[in-house]
């Protein structure tokens, strides 16, 4: 190589570092302004920078725009719409909601874990699901079972393993004993962690192609995760046929868990069964236990709260009824009150099926990530008033 080219290759990436350097360095100091895109690589400079504290670097971003929406720029022209207004996620979730779907996007991050399970699919198998499980939580026998299974596991309350626990025999009758006093790792626990955490990690990726490319040559995390589903779903195919099996011997299953109950009625298609279930551990599962941890975390800075809600409960009888729980309002008060400032789900996602335009004029275009932000919306001064931030 002559030696001007090389000078000039080496003034060259001394000046891409430079810039890249003072970007980053410059979003980190603007961090509750609409970042910047830069043609091809677009928002991924602040993204990086910010992404240990990705919920509340948006946050302050959206508590700044009047509109409470704004377009966040990913790589090679891929958009994301961002909203905290109440009227857009009406027009998302209910006005317009045949254009916003999960998509192809979501559907490929999550099929080999989900399948075609409630969470992603859509259109008339989601609403096949959806009527199905609505039927089957609206009874009373569920309700029961619910409450029975959580007054044994309450024993010992150690809240993640407890939920697991809980929804896992709730949803299919097999309890992994993630509870018990020694407090074991479970294979099939690190399974379904393993494969809620990478198929995340698909869907927020800046670069899909990456983990595509990961998948084809079955390396790093996608080898993983191609083991972590075998085992989860090889672990629920085998409680759905044990259960068919034990149906076809007795006409009848005596257990009311979700599994038995869906077998019972019909529904005995393998595949979509064991989807249903591995989505209804997912919902039930860190959801519970995270609105619980911040639950107990906001009441106990809050005295006169605890003391309300105790007065509440000791005015019930010993072991409390469903259907006395319905009735302590300050209680359930209490809960919505932590889920508004601190949500399990802190953002939900669709993709947009069609062209579309926002009610606060924002244009969105077919393929766009649509994303609704619960977590900004439940602190905000606009809906809530100048006294949001108090419980």
């Amino acid at each position: 190589m002559e030696p001007e080219t090389l000078v000039s290759l080496l003034l060259f990436s001394a000046t891409l570092v430079s810039f890249l350097f003072l970007t980053i360095k410059k979003q980190c100091k603007t961090l509750s302004k609409i970042p910047n895109s830069y043609t091809i690589i677009c928002s991924v400079f602040p993204i990086a920078a910010n992404f240990h504290r990705l919920i509340q670097w948006i946050s302050d971003i959206l508590q700044t725009i009047p509109s409470s929406t704004f377009v966040l720029h990913r790589p090679f022209g891929s958009c994301s719409v961002i909203t905290a207004n109440p009227v857009v996620v009406q027009h998302i979730l209910k006005t317009n909601f045949p254009c916003y779907n999960k998509g192809p996007t979501f559907h490929q991050s999550l099929v080999e874990f989900l399948g075609n399970g409630i969470f992603n699919t859509d259109g008339e198998s989601w609403k096949v699901q959806r009527q199905i499980s609505s039927h089957e939580f609206n009874t009373k026998s569920p309700c029961k079972f619910i409450e029975t299974v959580v007054d044994v596991e309450l024993n010992d309350h150690i809240l993640q393993r407890f939920t697991f626990d809980n929804i896992c025999i709730i949803t299919f009758g097999f309890d992994p004993e993630y509870l018990i006093p020694s407090l074991p790792e479970i294979a099939f626990v690190k399974a379904f962690d393993d494969s809620t955490r990478i198929s995340g990690d698909r869907i927020n990726a800046d670069v899909p192609f990456l983990w595509k490319v990961k998948k084809f040559l079955n390396i790093g995390p996608e080898r993983r995760l191609k083991e972590a589903v075998a085992e989860v779903r090889g672990l629920a195919t085998k409680i759905v046929r044990e259960k068919k099996k034990e149906l076809k011997e007795k006409e009848t299953l005596e257990s009311v868990d979700i599994l038995s109950r869906f077998l019972s009625s019909g529904h005995s298609d393998e595949s979509f069964v064991v989807d249903i279930v591995i989505s209804f551990i997912l919902a039930g599962r860190d959801t519970t236990s995270a609105a619980l941890t911040w639950f107990f975390l906001l009441i106990s800075k809050h005295s006169h709260v605890e003391n309300e809600i105790l007065k509440e409960i000791t005015r019930k009888s010993m072991i409390v009824s469903n259907d006395e729980v319905k009735n302590m309002v300050y209680t359930h008060a209490s809960l919505c009150e932590s889920m508004r400032m601190d949500p399990p789900v802190s953002v939900d996602a669709k993709e947009a099926a069609y062209d579309d335009v926002l009610p606060d004029g924002t244009l969105v275009k077919k393929g766009w990530i649509v994303a609704y932000h619960v977590y900004v919306m439940g602190r905000s001064e606009k809906i809530w008033g100048s006294d949001w931030a108090e419980f």
